[in-house]
């Protein structure tokens, strides 16, 4: 084998690997990037891009069928599923092309090729050709879609999130296990694209709402586009013909069967850190085979090594992980020079995490307990919001809470441009503005934005002595 040394090793080359590496590399280290795999991140390939892309076709096709509340007869829509799919690939892979193109441009000696494990604290091994010895490493491996135990054996009629998007055609029907983000935004695309859709999951809220009364808006509302197994476990599923027999328990336990052409699994993409040889770094692991970490600095408690992004398993989203890759780089130098004191944790962001469907979900800053007393909630309801009955998407709410001075702390809402109110609560958030403050604010007339004054004001009422 071919033995080199350098300073930091960074173990992935997505999202949170690329921002680490050149992290690294802009501190002054000797900094390798190893990758495997096809290349891309997996927003890029296999998430945010391609589900926007199918998206944005499947609520074309809505529309279209929906214009006569406008007063326009679109007259009968033909979806063309071959044509979907191609221009979702083909536009996909611009976006793929951009992201392998940087990586692609980085200096040879810089690039490793293959699957790399740990053989030692300061030692790794990429598969059979490179002993890399190093003096701190960054796991930036990403993540992968689980696959529940009753269709290991469905073979090409199984899709994830990683395959999905590989179809040459629509299906006639879809099953798919996971009403989370991924799980309904798939879900909600393919049955605007005429596909007859079935979601199963084991909880009762979709879209990761906690507040009950959004929930509840939120499975009528999906509830008119697809069919709803909520509180139901599939507990068998095995290839039937040309598709796929699934067996499941409802929410009271009976069980039942169903046939459909796929299934789609959504359930979660646990993180891609079982081969990597943690132990032998001299990591302490969790039963998902996690290291402790510090949520702020990525430095794992038990080593000089650092875990960033979706490997982590914190905040799988795009923005967190290249914010976390720069931090892990920039620390990992700081590491190497001046020892485990010299690393830094800077404050988090806001968590801010968005599902697009429609109507889309959102969920910003702390969650709100409603037993809490410190809080103070103001609500929005989109029923008669007025740019909300412009556009026909007057359904939904928000949910605003404060504490005691006003500050406002979090929100969760499901509605119409949620992507906006929640990109917009976030900055406030951020910048501890109080509910006073934000109402001093200009709001322009008529937007959704505009609908959280309601919200604003309730909150500065109660708090007014």
């Amino acid at each position: 084998m071919r033995e080199r040394s350098c300073d930091i090793a960074v173990i992935g080359a997505g999202t949170a690997g690329l921002a680490a590496f050149h992290a690294a590399r802009d501190g002054g280290a000797d900094a390798v990037l190893i990758e495997a795999g096809p290349g891309g991140t997996t927003c890029a390939r296999v998430g945010c891009m391609p589900s926007k892309l199918l998206i944005t076709a499947a609520n074309a096709a809505h529309a279209a069928r929906h214009a006569g509340v406008f007063g326009i007869d679109a007259g009968p829509v033909r979806v063309d599923g071959r044509r979907v799919m191609d221009r979702v690939r083909r536009e996909r892979d611009r976006f793929v092309a951009g992201v392998r193109a940087g990586v692609d441009a980085l200096p040879a000696e810089a690039r490793i090729a293959g699957r790399a494990r740990f053989t030692g604290p300061d030692t790794l091994a990429v598969d059979d050709h490179t002993t890399l010895r190093v003096r701190a490493a960054i796991v930036a491996t990403g993540s992968s879609p689980a696959i529940p135990e009753p269709l290991r054996d469905l073979g090409d009629r199984l899709l994830t999130s990683d395959t999905v998007f590989e179809i040459a055609d629509l299906p006639a029907s879809l099953a798919v296990l996971g009403g989370g983000a991924v799980g309904l935004e798939l879900a909600q695309a393919m049955a605007r694209l005429g596909v007859a859709v079935t979601l199963f999951d084991p909880g009762t809220h979709l879209a990761s709402l906690r507040d009950d009364g959004l929930a509840v808006t939120a499975r009528r509302l999906f509830g008119t586009e697809m069919t709803l197994h909520l509180g139901s476990r599939v507990t068998e599923g095995e290839r039937d013909g040309e598709g796929v027999r699934l067996t499941w328990t409802d929410a009271s336990g009976t069980p039942a069967t169903g046939t459909f052409a796929r299934v789609l699994a959504a359930a979660g993409r646990p993180p891609n850190v079982r081969h990597l040889g943690l132990e032998a770094a001299g990591l302490a692991l969790d039963e998902h085979g996690l290291p402790g970490f510090d949520a702020r600095s990525l430095l794992c408690h038990d080593g000089p090594v650092f875990i960033a992004g979706d490997a982590n398993a914190d905040r799988p989203v795009l923005h967190e992980a290249a914010r976390q890759g720069r931090i892990a780089g920039a620390n990992a130098v700081r590491l190497i020079a001046s020892g485990r004191m010299a690393v830094e944790a800077p404050r988090r962001w806001t968590n801010l995490t968005m599902v697009f469907t429609e109507p889309q979900a959102a969920s910003v800053g702390a969650p709100h307990d409603p037993a809490d007393a410190s809080r103070v909630v103001g609500t929005v309801d989109f029923g008669d919001q007025g740019r909300a009955r412009i556009m026909a998407e007057n359904a939904g709410g928000l949910r605003l809470h404060a504490d005691r001075s006003g500050t406002l702390k979090g929100a969760e809402m499901f509605g119409p441009a949620c992507e906006h109110l929640a990109q917009f609560l976030a900055l406030a958030i951020a910048d501890g503005l109080t509910a006073g403050a934000l109402l001093d604010r200009p709001f322009y007339h008529p937007t959704v934005e505009e609908g959280l004054k309601t919200a604003l004001e309730a909150i500065v009422a109660a708090l007014d002595p």
